[in-house]
């Protein structure tokens, strides 16, 4: 699907300061960025005293401490619970607590979040304080379970709140509706972050250190764990999550991070001493995830509190073989859908709104990467079914801009009482399950949902573009200048660019990647560029020696040398 260039308009950008290329000052000031903004620092987190329930929260932890209570860590299945019980886990084995251990429900036994089935895991593994991370908010019954056994529970999560709320001893979470916390992006790692800084403060209040004769703890030593977990949950990059990833991929770049985080980038071929924002977004994140979509979430956990490097590395391995075995599903699952699709008359008028999909024999694990490509591809919110056991189906949602997928969920629940047993997630992202009878009358709600809900504008895909650069701006100082210039990530886009060039060279690498050599049109410039999964009954065609692009400027590492490269979003033939 070719999708259509927007260019961004020229904004004022007087209030950014002249440090700054001109070319740096109108994107920055696009993504509405302020003078204060540029300078990405600690001292500019937002304070947590505007976070409701977290001074309780800590409070309930601090006494369990001295009580020497067993707490428990109750994480989720996917990179940022992952991040966030390794931030718990470390940070309370730094002040000292003695009985701490962590569960990660297997999502395929258990289902999401704190369910009344893993409260039973948790009374053999003898916790007395239950702690979610990146969960929790809509887990009344398992609360309720936890409660009925003794158990205290603090839940710490980001996900919107339904309309009732766990009755728990604290719950700390920003899109409460009284949360006064202006970061209503932060991760679900970025909350537990705040939680364990706030329960140093309870314990520093309490003359802890002094008595247990340990030194405060440096919790930035976590900032590299609370950077990956931010970037690979996709959340929009508001400026105090900026900090909190900028300030973790510095400790990286000095070789100040986990041996498991290294670990995981060497295995990707990633060079720690220049990582960026994707590659944890990309390469990281994807490894972590595997495990959690495949197998165990604990070995993702395991490789984040692992001290040792030759275990680490070990470790980074399994989780590389996890991701080929998970690329290699979706894959097939990719092509599965698709031809379902396929068999439709492919154009605007006859595609659903909405696309839904379901297949038995396909992995829960990957139905989310699955319905995200199918997204990508088609610009149509997707979900993608996979069986999930006695009659019930699981779905994976991915939306589009302009269409809040947990409301859409809401108003199809609010149509059809009982067809949705239960549901939840974002604007961007959500997972549902239902029974499996019921698909073909909710792929029809679903659809129609979607009709009386966005105007068809939305469905057509498009590129923001920061315009075209001149050839004087094609070169590896500017790449360089963007590519330090971030954190980018969602909601603050990596810079975008558009432009005509004469194709010189073309050919296939990697079976389905077109590696080109570009001049552009004036003729002053010779540049490398790739387009990664090209259609390949268009591509390669000696015929094509002009095209539109829209691209990123990249700087392409091979074999300890760097060279300016484009990497190219979207080719047309012109």
């Amino acid at each position: 699907m070719i999708h259509q260039i927007v260019r961004r308009s020229h904004v004022d950008d007087s209030h950014l300061p002249d440090t700054l290329s001109p070319l740096l000052k109108q994107i920055y000031a696009s993504r509405g960025a302020k003078a204060q903004e540029c300078e990405l620092s600690l001292g500019q987190l937002l304070k947590p005293d505007t976070m409701a329930g977290l001074t309780l929260a800590a409070e309930i932890i601090a006494d369990a401490m001295a009580d020497n209570k067993h707490i428990l860590i109750m994480g989720d299945f996917d990179a940022d619970g992952a991040t966030s019980t390794s931030v718990c886990m470390l940070a309370l084995r730094m002040m000292a607590a003695q009985k701490v251990d962590y569960l990660i429900p297997n999502r395929f036994d258990f289902g999401y979040g704190l369910s009344p089935e893993i409260v039973q895991v948790a009374q053999r593994k003898g916790a007395q304080l239950l702690i979610t991370v990146d969960n929790g908010i809509s887990s009344i019954e398992g609360v309720e379970a936890a409660k009925a056994l003794g158990m205290q529970v603090v839940i710490t999560d980001h996900h919107l709140p339904g309309k009732e709320l766990p009755n728990a001893d604290a719950i700390v979470n920003p899109n409460q509706v009284d949360c006064g916390f202006a970061s209503k992006a932060i991760a679900g790692v970025g909350v537990a972050f705040y939680l364990m800084s706030a329960l140093r403060a309870e314990l520093r209040g309490r003359n802890w250190y002094q008595k247990h004769d340990i030194i405060e703890p440096n919790l930035a030593q976590l900032l590299d764990i609370v950077a990956l977990g931010t970037v690979a949950d996709v959340v929009p990059l508001d400026n105090n999550n900026r900090i909190l990833v900028e300030m973790g991929l510095k400790r990286v770049r000095a070789g100040r991070c986990r041996v498991g985080i290294t670990a995981l980038l060497e295995v990707a071929k990633r060079t720690p001493s220049r990582v960026v924002a994707s590659d944890f977004g990309f390469t990281v994140g994807p490894r972590l995830n595997a495990a959690g979509r495949l197998d165990e979430m604990a070995l993702g956990v395991e490789t984040l509190l692992c001290e040792d490097v030759i275990q680490a590395r070990r470790m980074a391995a399994q989780l590389d073989s996890l991701n080929m075995e998970r690329r290699e599903l979706e894959q097939e699952m990719q092509q599965e859908a698709l031809k379902s699709l396929n068999s439709l008359t492919l154009d605007t008028a006859s595609l659903p709104w909405g696309i839904a999909l379901f297949q038995a024999d396909w992995h829960q694990g990957v139905i989310g990467i699955l319905a995200s490509r199918i997204k990508d591809k088609y610009h149509r919110p997707v979900i993608a079914f996979a069986d999930a056991g006695k009659g019930e189906i699981k779905g994976s949602a991915r939306s589009i801009k302009g269409l809040h997928m947990r409301d859409l969920l809401e108003l199809i629940n609010s149509r059809h009482p009982g067809m949705i047993l239960k549901f939840g997630g974002h604007a961007m992202a959500a997972g549902l399950s239902m029974r499996g009878d019921d698909f073909p009358a909710f792929s029809d709600a679903y659809d129609q949902a979607i009709r009386d809900t966005i105007e068809p504008e939305l469905l057509t895909g498009e590129y923001l573009s920061d315009g075209e650069l001149t050839p004087n701006e094609l070169t590896m100082a500017v790449a360089t200048e963007l590519r330090h210039a971030g954190p980018w990530g969602q909601a603050f886009a990596e810079p975008l660019f558009d432009g005509h060039f004469k194709i010189i060279q073309q050919r296939i690498v990697g079976e389905k990647h077109l590696k080109l050599v570009l001049e552009t049109e004036c003729g002053r410039v010779m540049l490398d560029a790739i387009a990664f999964n090209v259609d390949l009954q268009t591509w390669p065609d000696a015929s094509i020696q002009h095209a539109k692009l829209v691209y990123k400027l990249d700087v392409n590492e091979f074999r300890g040398n760097q060279s300016l490269q484009l990497l190219i979003e979207q080719i047309e033939a012109v």
